[in-house]
């Protein structure tokens, strides 16, 4: 049983350590700093886009992101400028 109560808790650590350390998504900058870009390519779906940005994004320090392309047929891609 207490094996079960540490895997729970383990995986409850993980998921909200990563959610307080993932870039939000915004619409606007205004009052932001802007501090690179980022881009994905060769993605199957544009949730997967999404995701892959906002993942870059963490990686890259940025405390935010705004998409400012996304597209494709069969694969997509997309491009965001990160900001912080």
């Amino acid at each position: 049983m207490k094996k079960v109560h540490a895997q729970v808790f383990a995986t409850l650590m993980v998921i909200f350590s990563t959610a307080s350390w993932a870039a939000s998504e915004v619409t606007t900058d205004t009052g932001l700093t802007a501090i690179g870009s980022v881009s994905v390519a060769g993605v199957d779906t544009l949730h997967d886009v999404q995701h892959q940005l906002a993942k870059k994004a963490a990686q890259q320090g940025a405390s935010s992101y705004k998409i400012i392309s996304a597209g494709g047929d069969d694969k997509y891609f997309g491009v965001a400028e990160l900001y912080k």
